[in-house]
């Protein structure tokens, strides 16, 4: 609701608006092309969502940025509402880089339409709460980055957050090697959110306005190994172990 009534104070029309503009004056490559309209429509949401893709990273790569980008990893639990669970300062970058992209790229009010509907859509879609056969998953990540999917970037594990980037189109993790097919400790026994922030009295609404401004707090970690013949157990009891460990260090 915050970002919400922030995005409409300060972009009255939105990316639609721009778009408008755009296609009024003439602006953007792909007004300089005769092409199928159906043609324009898949270049813009494809060349959009690359545009979403690289805006992600970038958010985890630019310590600036990732302050704010905290916010949306901060939920311990992965359902529908972290789909919109972002500061208002990202909302309002991202926005500016949509409308510049739009500028840019001369994408139409149509494929600007189309576009937020599908993000929206696949957003809430990938970002719900919901358990997906195996098979069903796999034939679904060929089109559509799906819940198991980008749940893998929700993990407290940094090498797992660095990956699967995607919101909507999964094939963009495969092309430029950020794909991760799944948590090393599975889904049942992954932990969500961020290692330095599990206290959910610093979770509420101003606390999470608040979050990229706070210092991380130490995380103390085991001098010792608490399982030292971890080697001699079998397989399936070193995964037990390797699980229990683990989240007595995140504990």
């Amino acid at each position: 609701m915050t970002n919400s009534i922030i995005l409409r104070i300060v972009f009255v029309s939105g990316a639609i608006g721009a778009s408008l503009l755009a296609e009024q004056k003439g602006w953007g490559l792909l007004h300089f092309l005769i092409w199928p309209m159906w043609t324009e429509v898949i270049v813009a949401i494809v060349v959009m969502d690359l545009v979403v893709y690289s805006q992600h990273i970038l958010f985890h790569k630019m310590p600036v940025l990732w302050r704010l980008h905290k916010v949306h990893h901060s939920d311990m639990e992965f359902d529908v509402t972290t789909a919109v669970r972002f500061h208002p300062v990202e909302i309002v970058i991202s926005m500016l880089i949509k409308i510049g992209t739009i500028m840019v790229v001369g994408v139409s009010p149509s494929a600007v339409l189309i576009f937020e509907i599908l993000l929206n859509a696949t957003a809430m879609f990938n970002h719900s709460n919901v358990r997906i056969p195996l098979q069903l998953d796999r034939l679904l990540r060929w089109m559509v980055v799906t819940p198991d999917m980008h749940r893998v970037h929700h993990s407290v594990i940094t090498e797992e957050t660095n990956s699967n980037f995607g919101f909507n189109l999964p094939w963009w993790d495969g092309a430029f090697g950020t794909y991760l097919s799944q948590p090393c400790l599975g889904h049942e026994h992954m932990t969500i959110g961020l290692e330095q922030f599990r206290d959910p009295a610093r979770l509420s609404w101003l606390g999470l306005l608040s979050l990229p401004y706070k210092a991380e707090p130490v995380i103390q970690r085991p001098i010792h190994d608490p399982h030292p013949n971890i080697e001699s157990l079998s397989e399936e009891n070193q995964f037990k172990m390797a699980v229990e460990t683990k989240e007595e260090v995140l504990t």
